[in-house]
């Protein structure tokens, strides 16, 4: 008995590991699309989109105060523009979930340094060692400096927004 409970493990594990390896992905594109804060669309060279949901950061919600600066904030970071998207996993709503780079730039980074975004604590452990910190010291810079959304004396931050009965 205990070699089979042994077995049933390792066969987790592995399937834990063959799925991680199977929604990891990596695409090349033009940014088509900017739906907020935190969400672009990737044309590839296929003509094929890709919704993308950018990594470790959360943006204030359309209806939020500073939602349509935060998704203006990323259209002129990124729309138009080739981007690169490294992509290790894909969110419950079937978005590829990525860092997307444009002219060698983090566009997720950056819209927590201008202050339009939060760092997705929930999720930082999924982040790279060196995002997960740099992307921390620049939201502390941000509320420090009152950039943006930190401007306002308590913003609602959109985990808790969206918990908000509407309507």
């Amino acid at each position: 008995m205990h070699l089979a409970k042994r077995i049933s493990v390792a066969v987790a594990v592995l399937a834990l590991f063959a799925y991680g390896a199977a929604t990891a992905a990596e695409f090349d594109g033009t940014i088509v699309g900017v739906a907020d804060g935190d969400t672009v669309t990737l044309l590839d060279a296929s003509k094929t989109q890709h919704r993308i949901r950018l990594d470790g950061i959360d943006a204030p919600e359309r209806t939020q105060p500073y939602g349509q600066r935060a998704r203006q904030s990323l259209a002129d970071l990124a729309h138009g523009r080739t981007a690169h998207a490294d992509c290790p996993k894909v969110d419950r709503y079937g978005r590829a979930v990525c860092r997307v780079i444009v002219d060698g730039v983090d566009i997720g980074f950056e819209q927590i340094r201008r202050g339009f975004a939060w760092h997705y604590v929930k999720y930082a452990r999924e982040q790279r060692t060196s995002d997960r910190a740099s992307y921390a010291r620049a939201e502390h810079e941000a509320r420090s400096a009152q950039t943006g959304l930190w401007s306002f004396s308590d913003p609602t931050p959109p985990w808790d927004y969206r918990r908000i009965p509407k309507g």
